[in-house]
Parts: structure tokens; sequence; C-alpha cells
């Protein structure tokens, strides 16, 4: 009689977020770097920026959002923090913390440099129906807050709108934020030469990447796997 060995299975590879999990978890207890409670006297006039971007994604049927619709799609790469252009930013987090509670350590390339910062999520959006000019829009999103540390403060908000009378789906993006504190000051000079224009290259790169992986999803095809990890630099 032959005897038969089991084959033993190869242990698959952690997720990429876990080799950051101890950098992540330094910002468990990070306060907020700037005072979020007078955001609404943040402007220009008082020497903050104030951005808004739109693009549009492939139009839907009027109505809610469509089950595999462009909509949906969005909200699952938004979900995922996969559309930002990962030669500028990449973000990891714990998938398994609950998106209102999500802490992100966001890995910035400038120059030849890896910066590491951490954000927190603030708010999720979800709207069945916002009143606007244009009718009413079915909106979601989340936006976060930069955390102690951080090369710059504000918030960014990201959200979805699908108009529910034409059916038109856009992917949004609203910032507020000022240059932080930054003890560097080569890394001060660099960000106070190339930041506004790093600031621009993330809004029209994250768009285009959210049109390019909204047509993948609606194509049936996965999304591109998260950026592998580097050494800390």
């Amino acid at each position: 009689m032959t005897s038969q060995v089991a084959a033993v299975p190869t242990s698959a590879k952690p997720p990429v977020w876990e080799q950051y999990r101890a950098r992540i978890e330094t910002y468990t207890d990070a306060k907020v770097n700037y005072d979020f409670a007078r955001q609404n006297e943040y402007t220009s006039a008082t020497g903050w920026r104030l951005d808004d971007y739109a693009t549009d994604l492939p139009a839907e049927a009027p109505g809610p959002p469509e089950a595999a619709g462009s909509f949906a799609a969005a909200q699952d790469v938004l979900r995922r923090y996969a559309f930002p252009p990962p030669d500028l930013i990449t973000g990891y987090f714990d998938p398994k913390v609950p998106l209102e509670k999500r802490i992100m350590l966001l890995r910035a390339r400038f120059l030849v440099f890896n910066f590491y910062f951490g954000v927190r999520v603030s708010e999720v959006t979800d709207e069945a129906s916002r009143t606007t000019p244009d009718g009413p829009e079915r909106v979601w999103g989340y936006g976060y807050r930069t955390l102690e540390g951080h090369f710059e403060k504000g918030q960014i908000d990201f959200t979805i709108h699908k108009n529910l009378t034409t059916g038109a789906v856009q992917f949004r993006i609203h910032a507020v934020s000022q240059l932080g504190q930054i003890r560097n000051p080569f890394y001060w000079l660099g960000f106070k030469l190339f930041g506004r224009m790093l600031q621009r290259k993330f809004a029209r790169e994250s768009q285009r990447r959210m049109r390019k992986l909204v047509a993948v999803q609606l194509a049936g095809k996965p999304l591109p796997p998260q950026p592998l990890a580097v050494p800390a630099g």
C-alpha cells in the first residue's frame, strides 16, 4: 500500500497594511493638528486654501443608484482609498475597522523622499436625497483630518454624487488646508515651493484614477492590488 502525504498549503502573504500596523497604532490617540471647531472661519482671507474639484463618471438611468453602476463602483474605490495616485500618496489602514473610526497612515512621496503622516476619518456622508439647485442627489463619501506631525493641516472630503433626476454621476473633492509646522528647514522650503503644485496634482490625478478604476469595475475586472510597502525613509 502506498502512503500519501497531504500537501501542506503555503501560507498566504499578509496584507501590505500589516507591515505598517505599528506606525498606524502610533496615531490611535493623536490629536488633530488644528482647531476644526472653527472650520467655518477658515477662508482665503485668513490664510487658508479652499479647493473644489469635480469629475464626471459614467451616467446611470434616473433614480436611485444601480446595484452594479458607476455610483456603486465609485463607492467601492473610495471606500478602499484606491483612487489617489500611488506615485504621490498611498494610504494604509486596518480594513476591519469601521470607516467612521478609520485611522490611515499616508505615505507621501516628494522628490526622492518618503514621508509618513496620520489622518483620521472625521465623518461619513450618506444622504439618500440631498436638495440641490440641479435636483435631488444621492450623496455618499467621507472626509479626514490631519493629525499631529502632518506637514499640512486641514480637512479633505471625497464624495460621490448621483443626480436622481438626470442620472449624472460625479466624484467631488473639497479641501480646506494650510501649511503646517515643519521643523526641518529643507523640508519647509520644499513644501513651500512645491506644496501647492503637489496639492493640485493630487486632485487632478485622483480624479483621473477614479475614472479609470470605475471603468475597470464596470468592465467586471478586479481593482489593482495595493502598492507594496517600502522601507522607511
